[in-house]
């Protein structure tokens, strides 16, 4: 069967309804993450953004949890990152960038985080986003999830990867290479 809707980054009408039914009570269920902002204005922007909509979906369907954490007064846009308490199940095991993923002369990761994202259509969390992040709760006490690597560190082979342990936030580097069934990502979607 060809659907021709089958590439087009949109939602059904009943898909949209259940995502904002999702992300609507996600909203309301932790308002300290979005202290001063409407929701009423929140569905607005989305409704007029189908794509990013869709890119909302599939942070939901892989377990993000996404939730808005943020408002740029300057551009007007809110700010939503993954707020699963763990880092997104349907994202783990996959090593840092493609580049990484061919250099594994064996087994070989299904995916990589930064072309996993790119397909979503978010950006990883930098390590500045993801200390904010953990200013609005615990996460991660369990798993990691890579952060966006500076180019230098990129360019010797390795890659960086957060978590929160003994009450703290930990920055650490590991091979681009390596993958974990416990580390995945967090994105962030300015809508």
């Amino acid at each position: 069967m060809n659907n021709i809707n089958s590439h087009k980054k949109e939602l059904s009408p009943e898909q949209r309804e259940e995502l904002l039914g999702a992300l609507k009570a996600r909203f309301e269920k932790n308002l300290n993450r979005h202290k001063g902002l409407e929701w009423a204005k929140v569905q607005a922007k989305l409704e007029a953004n189908p794509e990013k909509l869709w890119s909302l979906n599939e942070m939901e369907t892989t377990g993000g949890e996404p939730d808005v954490v943020g408002h740029d007064k300057k551009t007007g846009e809110y700010i939503f990152y993954d707020c699963s308490a763990e880092s997104p199940k349907g994202r783990r095991s996959v090593c840092y960038d493609g580049e990484a993923q061919e250099s594994r002369k064996e087994h070989k990761p299904k995916n990589n985080a930064i072309d996993m994202a790119a397909a979503i259509g978010i950006e990883l969390l930098t390590e500045e986003q993801y200390r904010e992040l953990q200013q609005l709760g615990d996460f991660d006490t369990k798993t990691s999830s890579w952060v966006k690597t500076p180019a230098d560190i990129r360019k010797l082979g390795g890659a960086l990867f957060c978590d929160r342990r003994y009450g703290n936030v930990f920055v650490y580097h590991n091979g681009a290479d390596s993958y974990y069934a416990a580390r995945a990502f967090r994105g962030s979607l300015r809508v």
